[in-house]
């Protein structure tokens, strides 16, 4: 699994031997089935996670009891809530398995000391990260001003490996409309 991050990592800067056995042994190693959490609501976000194999979901609870999901992260991405793992605070936000995932995990404390032996590779995470949040802004951009059956279109186009291993009720979440709306627009397609 650690060649995976190693092989991504090394798409953005070079990376000696030296330092990819520096970073294999910043890592852990883990595997979370479909609904667990990686991160509850309302705890401090102190691990950054890299997704080798499923999805991760971005949920927040709704007041009303209900939760929406912000965003899907998929193989080779970066997740975390940046706020709370930057700043040392709370972060409301949690992060879940939307299926089946392995993903390796930096402690913040070991990801601070692995920049002091590799000094360039937070320039590279936090570029990382910066270019994930752009993307996360387009994407989720692209779905406002549209009516539900659009947005969902739109979805299934840009989005086509997630929506082949999430939930209905999932994708209902995210694109803002009621499962039951979903399936009347999934009837008509």
């Amino acid at each position: 699994m650690v060649n995976t991050l190693i092989a991504f990592l090394r798409s953005f800067h070079e990376i000696t031997e030296t330092e990819a056995r520096l970073i294999e042994v910043a890592v852990e190693e883990r595997y979370y089935k479909e609904g667990e959490y990686l991160l509850e609501p309302n705890r401090l976000c102190d691990e950054l996670f890299f997704i080798v194999k499923g999805v991760l979901r971005i949920v927040m609870d709704h007041e009303k009891g209900n939760q929406i999901i912000h965003f899907f992260l998929k193989e080779n991405q970066l997740c975390t809530i940046l706020n709370s793992f930057n700043n040392g605070i709370t972060a409301s936000e949690s992060i879940e398995a939307a299926c089946d995932v392995d993903v390796l995990v930096f402690k913040r404390d070991q990801l601070l000391q692995l920049y002091t032996k590799i000094p360039y590779l937070k320039t590279v995470i936090d570029q990382i990260n910066q270019q994930a949040l752009l993307d996360k802004v387009t994407t989720r951009n692209g779905y406002l001003g549209h009516d539900s059956s659009k947005r969902y279109e739109l979805f299934m186009m840009r989005q086509p490996e997630i929506a082949l291993r999430v939930s209905l009720g999932d994708i209902a979440s995210y694109l803002g409309i009621t499962p039951q709306s979903l399936s009347r627009i999934r009837r008509k397609i």
